[in-house]
């Protein structure tokens, strides 16, 4: 008999964080004007999870801490240099690519949220930043606009590299990553 020992590494918050995250995203993107209320929610949904998990990196437990997974750039360098030579070691919680491509996500996350809502703002006059940025000329209107597309974009495409990050590791280590991102256990 086989028995493969597993452990909790994602906790529910994560996991839930995670989930939400990838809906509320989808939502927001593949709105835009055409359902401009439902873009807008889906918006701040998005920012509201990215508060919390930037809490959660710094008080939550062991796997969703910034100090399990954020490294150097030579670390991360290297562990790349070792997946595509396919001797990357496996890691419990993320690995240093994995790590990095969390930081860059809520960065883009961040800068898409935030541009929207300064564009909300200067646009449309409403939103939490409507009192000072109303009435701001077209061509800073457009420059938001600007910045909040591209940073969507720029989002979607490390999407589709962390996508492709998960499914390379899943068979590199013989992993459901996916999975794991489900019922939170992994592998001992």
């Amino acid at each position: 008999m086989n028995t493969v020992t597993e452990i909790k590494v994602w906790d529910p918050l994560v996991r839930l964080f995670h989930w939400t995250l990838v809906a509320a995203f989808a939502i927001a993107y593949f709105t835009g004007e055409e359902l401009q209320n439902v873009h807008v929610w889906a918006g701040y949904t998005v920012l509201g999870l990215l508060g919390v998990r930037l809490l959660w990196g710094f008080i939550g437990t062991r796997y969703a801490r910034f100090t399990d997974f954020v490294h150097s750039p030579r670390v991360i360098l290297t562990y790349l240099k070792d997946v595509f030579t396919r001797k990357a070691p496996r890691h419990v919680g993320h690995n240093p690519a994995g790590g990095a491509m969390i930081i860059l996500l809520l960065i883009s996350l961040l800068a898409t949220t935030l541009s929207g809502v300064a564009l909300y703002g200067s646009d449309q006059g409403l939103g939490p930043f409507a009192g000072f940025l109303t009435g701001l000329d077209d061509f800073w209107v457009d420059a938001l606009k600007e910045v909040h597309e591209f940073s969507a974009n720029f989002t979607v495409a490390l999407v589709i590299v962390h996508v492709g990050g998960v499914v390379w590791e899943s068979v590199l280590h013989r992993e459901n990553l996916v999975l794991a991102m489900v019922n939170g256990r992994k592998r001992a």
